[in-house]
């Protein structure tokens, strides 16, 4: 089996994303890679980092994406037309200048690429190995995966993080940015705020190997 590589929260900082690929550089057909969500908002190339993405899958043949919060309040506003402010007001006016003019999406003359909209509807709520669990924002304590809530899975923060509760393997999650990776003996938090001046960070598995940039 080739190595798995969970990749933390990118926010549209496309050139961050570029160098920690060619820094950890995936096997095509052996490695996994794994990236935990929130690929847009707040950065300035949202778009950039979706295009990036899409390439990667075309040579590396294991690519897992998650869904974020950030995607998930992209998808509402874009296909259902809910949830506007929430969307703009964290990050979304920089994903929408990434695709083109915001005055013409107001007016709902701008679309995304087709492949870029597959992209979005694609994404995982979770991702399962024999030994992880991976997840953007985290778990509820005491309920079995499959029971989890959608939301929880998106937008859960202290009472997932600040609990020592066993999910009977070890939860990799982004979300919640912190100065450093957070890794205890049931979770590893890998959001190391890379939009907010931090850095972007991938963590390879089982090794505990952990790259930068």
């Amino acid at each position: 089996m080739g190595k798995i590589f969970a990749i933390g929260d990118i926010h549209g900082c496309r050139g961050m994303l570029v160098d920690l690929i060619k820094k950890i550089n995936p096997a095509p057909t052996e490695d996994t890679l794994v990236f935990i969500g929130d690929y847009i908002d707040r950065g300035r190339d949202s778009k950039g980092v979706v295009d990036l993405i899409i390439d990667i899958k075309k040579t590396v043949k294991n690519v897992v994406c998650l869904k974020g919060n950030h995607e998930s309040m992209f998808l509402n506003y874009y296909l259902h037309g809910v949830d506007e402010m929430l969307f703009l007001e964290n990050g979304g006016r920089e994903t929408l200048l990434s695709y083109g003019d915001p005055g013409l999406w107001y007016e709902k003359r701008v679309r995304i690429p087709e492949n870029h909209e597959q992209f979005f509807k694609a994404l995982q709520l979770y991702y399962e190995t024999d030994e992880y669990i991976f997840v953007h924002a985290g778990l509820r304590p005491g309920i079995p995966l499959e029971k989890q809530d959608e939301e929880d899975m998106l937008w859960i923060r202290r009472e997932f993080i600040d609990s020592s509760y066993n999910f009977g393997k070890r939860v990799v999650f982004g979300h919640t940015p912190m100065p450093g990776l957070r890794i205890d003996k049931t979770k590893i938090g890998i959001d190391t705020g890379a939009v907010y001046g931090g850095k972007l960070t991938c963590i390879m598995l089982p090794d505990m190997e952990i790259f930068q940039v």
